[in-house]
């Protein structure tokens, strides 16, 4: 992996003092961490799956781990759970070490992608099951499973088994039953990826809006960017064993630290380039035209201009200029709500996204101009990340 070159890329201020902001805020909320992993090193056999893992986790916070398949989001979080032991770091839950600490002690709810439900036992009995474990009475469980039961909107469902539920239905008995117990932590392993994708959206929202209106800190692994995008507070992306990049959804979408990110968090136009001009703004050219940014660089510093599809705004043609591209329309597709265009400028290929009323397909070999506004160009050091 290819290092950071801050004397060539820099932050521009705003971002800096977000940063100093963060980094405050870090150390004020100390105290209301609920989960500290610290130095966590997970091996599997000679095979070393997560290399030195920090991460601070706040109480009430949604965290969504995410990252490509042998990424160790799913090593993350069955180490936390219990399942698998760190070789070397600390995993502290309210500053308690849960070192040797087993599974059934560790008072964190588990949701699995699969329900883990018990297909003999109604639904009230599926949600009081741990209450019963715990030994609660009678009275007190019964109590709990009905404020449950009203909670995750399953009334008139109580005495069903799991088999005559949908799959939206029997993920919320299981959520139920994790919330049950009042976990310290919930830890919820790709929650969503055996419903239907027209079920995926609302099921998730309406998971959010509960873990919002209980105040549940909770952890979530995801395959599904979209999903953490709209469901986290921060996302952990995770890429060999390593943290690439952990911050808010908007921050790791609109400032990816590198090219890697900024290919994984969604669809992007990565232009390596040279930068040819500073003064207000950042001028770069690149093989397609010149853009530019409002980020800072040194003069002669090879940079990567990322922009996103939704910001490349299709013109009639003019001039090429700074932030203006002659292209050529290569190819559309129209997808109702949206507007998927790929152009040619100079050789390179540009994709653009036009949504609404303005989504009118384009001819192929139409001439246009693409223009990127410098609001919208982020640069990136050259091969970082890659």
């Amino acid at each position: 992996m290819a290092l950071h070159n801050e004397a060539e890329v820099r932050m521009p201020a705003t971002t800096r003092s977000r940063a100093a902001d963060v980094a405050a805020a870090d150390a004020r909320t100390e105290a209301d961490v609920v989960l500290a992993m610290r130095g966590v090193t997970v091996d599997y056999g000679a095979t070393r799956v997560l290399h030195e893992i920090d991460l601070s986790v706040r109480r009430g916070e949604l965290i969504a781990l995410l990252g490509p398949s042998g990424s160790g989001k799913t090593t993350m979080i069955r180490t936390i759970a219990g399942f698998a032991e760190p070789a070397a770091g600390q995993l502290l839950l309210h500053g308690r070490d849960l070192a040797g600490v087993p599974v059934h002690r560790r008072n964190i709810g588990l949701v699995f992608q699969s329900y883990a439900l018990f297909p003999h036992l109604s639904v009230a009995d599926n949600i009081a099951y741990p209450l019963k474990v715990q030994k609660k009475g009678r009275a007190a469980i019964k109590a709990r499973v009905a404020e449950l039961v009203e909670l995750v909107q399953l009334a008139g469902h109580a005495g069903k088994r799991p088999a005559r539920l949908s799959g939206g239905q029997q993920q919320r008995v299981s959520l139920a039953r994790a919330l049950a117990m009042d976990p310290e932590l919930l830890l919820l392993d790709e929650p969503l990826s055996n419903l239907d994708a027209n079920l995926r959206r609302e099921v998730g929202e309406e998971i959010r809006r509960l873990q919002q209106r209980t105040g549940t800190t909770t952890i979530m692994v995801t395959h599904d960017r979209q999903e953490a995008f709209g469901m986290a507070d921060r996302m952990a992306v995770l890429r060999e064993g390593r943290i690439e990049q952990l911050d808010t959804p908007r921050e790791v979408y609109r400032r990816p630290v590198n090219a890697f990110m900024a290919g994984f968090a969604g669809d992007a136009n990565l232009l390596s380039g040279t930068v040819t001009a500073t003064g207000e703004l950042t001028e770069v050219t690149t093989a397609a035209g010149v853009l530019v940014t409002g980020d800072e660089a040194a003069p002669g510093a090879d940079v990567v201009v990322l922009v996103r599809p939704e910001d490349v705004r299709i013109e009639p043609p003019a001039p090429a200029g700074p932030g203006l591209l002659a292209a050529t329309i290569a190819e559309s597709f129209f997808y109702g709500s949206s507007l998927v265009v790929q152009a040619d400028a100079a050789g390179t290929r540009i994709q653009a996204l036009v949504t609404g009323t303005a989504s009118t397909r384009f001819e192929a070999g139409q001439q246009v101009s693409l223009r990127v506004d410098a609001r919208d160009a982020v640069l990136l050091p050259r091969g970082a990340g890659a």
